[in-house]
Formats: structure tokens, sequence, C-alpha cells
């Protein structure tokens, strides 16, 4: 039981020594457009460590509001490989939907996430990409499990 207790702090304690403390620079990040069933989103692009790390943390529902043709904002987390570890809230200060994305594009899982929720939203399933929206943008568009998600290809990173 102790090595139990003490694994747990050791990986709270390695968790915590990389939590940013600043935001992402979201206008030197790149924008896709991404597509899910009938929902539009314009993605600000994550697909270095830095940039993961930092995710959507201390942006404003101001930053994230739908655009002005209808199209949401988001983030899209692009990764070299499946990857099995979960998101958390730390520093986001507003609700989120995430959805964890196969190399297949289909979703594997979604969750609504609390802000500055600091348990980890971990999927039944490996994923490579997970896509960040406003919260409650899944439930009204009827995203779910088995959706295909379009992702331009350009910003795909392929196993090296």
């Amino acid at each position: 039981m102790k090595r139990g207790i003490l694994t747990i702090a050791l990986l709270a304690t390695s968790i915590a020594g990389c939590t940013p403390e600043e935001p992402n620079a979201l206008d030197k990040l790149g924008i896709v457009p991404i597509k899910v069933k009938e929902l539009s989103v314009e993605a600000w692009v994550a697909d270095e460590n830095d940039e993961r790390l930092k995710g959507l943390m201390f942006v404003t529902a101001d930053e994230l509001a739908p655009l002005q043709d209808g199209r949401a904002r988001g983030m899209i987390f692009i990764f070299e490989s499946d990857q099995r570890n979960g998101f958390w809230m730390k520093n986001t200060i507003i609700d989120l939907d995430i959805a964890y994305i196969r190399e297949d594009f289909a979703i594997v899982q979604t969750f609504t996430m609390a802000a500055l929720d600091e348990r980890s939203y971990v999927p039944r399933f490996p994923y490579r990409y997970a896509l960040e929206v406003p919260a409650g943008v899944f439930a009204r568009e009827g995203i779910a499990e088995g959706d295909l998600v379009d992702i331009p290809s350009s910003v795909l990173k392929r196993p090296q």
C-alpha cells in the first residue's frame, strides 16, 4: 500500500512541476478547420509538447466564443503516436468538451470537463488526437463516440 501512495505522490509532484504558468500565445499557433458531422470548428493547432502542455489554460470564454459565421472555436492536439494519458483542467478557467480521436479519425470517447478540475479525464482506449471546444457544443451537435472527425492532413504527424 505504501508503494502505491508513493507512486501517486511522485506522479502528482512530476505533474505539478510541468504545469505552465502562462497561456499559449494563440496568435502564434496555426489554425485549421475541423469538421465533425455538421459542426465546423476553427481550431488552434497544438502539435508541440509545450503547446500541448499549455492547451487552453487561461483562455477566456470570449476567446473561445463562436465566430460571426457560426463556426466554433477550439484546439486540436496532434500527437506522433497513440496516447493513453488523460487531460486535466488545471489553470483552465472555462468548462470544455473533449473528444479523444483514434488514428482512423473516429471518436473513442468524449467528456465534459469542469473548469479548474485537477482530476484526469482518461479515455477507455488509446487516441492519437484530441479536440477541445467550449462545454456543451458536443451535446448540442449530437457528437458522440464513433463519429468521424475531418482533420486536415497538413497538420497530421506520422510515427517515425
